[in-house]
């Protein structure tokens, strides 16, 4: 009797896989959905608001250099500081997520 409970201890359940395979279904499904996707819209919001970018749009770069678009290329974007210096940045340096306002430049400048 005792070998033939070690014989049954070295055989396995063999119906497991699919609740495992459903599990990690499930987990990819949730990653997808609250890392993702979020991520992806971010994204297409950014490119949105670059894409609109015209003459006289108040802006600050992911530097924190705050200034007034003065003309848009392709690629990129000539703008003045409050000092009246040009810039020359890259369209993907200019942060969407805050635009700036007169006060701000003005403090900016202080």
């Amino acid at each position: 009797m005792h070998a033939h409970t070690i014989i049954l201890m070295g055989q396995g359940t063999e119906g497991g896989g699919t609740s495992v395979f459903i599990m990690w279904g499930l987990v990819l499904l949730i990653f997808y959905f609250f890392m993702i996707r979020p991520q992806q819209r971010k994204q297409k919001q950014a490119a949105a608001f670059r894409e609109s970018l015209k003459k006289g749009s108040r802006v600050v770069t992911i530097g924190g250099i705050h200034g007034k678009v003065e003309e848009v290329k392709e690629k990129t974007v000539i703008m003045t500081t409050l000092g009246g210096d040009k810039l020359k940045v890259e369209k993907s340096a200019i942060s969407p997520t805050a635009e700036a306002s007169e006060a701000d430049i003005a403090q900016s400048s202080k």
